[in-house]
């Protein structure tokens, strides 16, 4: 008899988790599991891409008032007579007005979040909060299992949350699955009594697939050179590092357009530092792309200049199109770069992610012998699904 597993999420937004959870949909055996995915919101460019296997579950109506401003949320709320809703979107607007760290505020807003919600009806026999925060919280207030699991994506002590907070969930899971040895590692410092359920996934990534979609035809190349990065516009990924950067490749004579491709809440002030630098030639904003792996293709360097990281699924991607790669010394860096084997880990800086990137332009020597490591690399990750299983167990 099939299984009966959950995956929980608040959207398929264009990220490295959401991007991640679909790679796991794509390799699971549904001739072993049948598979429900609850979303807080049915949105996001990934949302297309579930697999007609899965069975998408209704989106929570009452979800909406809490991703839309107080004032309209209680308006719509109290002309509808929901006087309930009304009062916890009040009282959680007075955590999103009192707590400045927005990361904590999204943790302590989910206990009035909580009462807003259902609680799922059917009995699953996993259940995956495939997030932390909201999904990990929702899998374990909201849904019946034999058997919960949560996934934290990245450096935990980077996200900025309260560990105390989280405890108490962390407690009630069978397993908390974190996605490099480095994040494990993190975890059970910070969680040692977790330390016998906390586990390691890579996320699954195709080579076979990467390189198939890479194919598709796309125009960067021109005499510049081209430099790639993907990733959501936001604090985490250090892309206003990039733009001082390209400055400074540009005063030093270096004919550079570098492509960012990502969409985020930071797009203003990006704008705004590319116009102070007078690079809108050279630092171009791509938005978000289906398929980024052309993009990638085509580059001449990948730039991945994050302030922390999980387990990039980015440069994986990357690595396998073979592309020389500079990074930051972000934490778990080390966990997919070693230094001038398969390219380049520089310093949180922008003096110093010029100069790696203008070594791999200038030493054709090191630039050539990073994609012949590359190229011997075995990169595919497929197999990642069976560590999975082990935990359904």
């Amino acid at each position: 008899m099939k299984k009966k597993i959950l995956f929980i999420m608040n959207n398929l937004n264009c990220g490295g988790a959401e991007k991640a959870l679909i790679s796991l949909l794509e390799t699971i055996d549904y001739s072993m599991y049948d598979v429900d995915v609850y979303l807080l919101r049915h949105t996001g460019l990934f949302l297309s891409k579930l697999p007609p296997e899965v069975n998408l579950l209704q989106e929570p109506a009452e979800y909406k008032y809490f991703d839309m401003s107080m004032r309209k949320a209680v308006f719509q709320c109290l002309r509808k007579g929901n006087l309930k809703i009304a009062l916890l979107r009040l009282l959680a607007g007075s955590i999103y007005v009192s707590e400045k760290n927005r990361i904590r505020c999204e943790q302590r807003v989910w206990k009035y979040l909580a009462k807003s919600l259902p609680n799922l009806e059917t009995h699953y026999d996993i259940a995956i909060g495939y997030l932390e925060k909201n999904p990990i919280y929702f899998c374990i207030d909201k849904v019946k299992a034999s058997k919960k699991i949560g996934f934290i994506h990245n450096d935990y002590d980077k996200l900025g949350m309260d560990p105390n907070l989280d405890q108490v969930y962390f407690n009630q899971l069978n397993h908390l699955v974190t996605v490099s040895e480095e994040c494990g590692h993190i975890l059970r410092e910070r969680f040692p009594t977790l330390s016998q359920n906390i586990e390691v996934m890579h996320n699954i990534v195709s080579p076979a697939a990467i390189h198939k979609l890479s194919m598709e035809t796309v125009n960067l190349k021109e005499k510049d050179i081209t430099i790639v990065s993907v990733g959501r516009l936001n604090y985490q990924k250090g892309f206003e590092l990039a733009v001082e950067s390209c400055k400074g490749l540009i005063q030093a004579g270096y004919p550079i357009k570098w492509y960012i491709i990502g969409e985020g809440e930071e797009r203003a002030s990006l704008e705004r530092l590319i116009e102070k630098h007078d690079l809108k030639d050279n630092f171009i904003l791509l938005g978000i792309k289906e398929n980024p792996y052309p993009y990638i293709r085509e580059a001449d360097i990948y730039v991945q200049p994050s302030k922390f990281e999980g387990k990039s699924i980015a440069i994986d991607e990357a690595k396998i199109l073979q592309k020389p790669i500079v990074v930051t010394n972000f934490s778990t860096a080390k966990d997919q770069i070693r230094n001038k084997i398969n390219g380049l880990i520089v310093a949180m800086t922008p003096a110093a992610v010029c100069e790696g990137i203008r070594e791999i332009i200038d030493n054709e020597a090191l630039r050539k012998q990073l994609i012949v490591n590359l190229g011997q690399e075995m990169l595919g990750t497929e197999a990642e699904i069976y560590k999975l299983y082990q935990l359904f167990v």
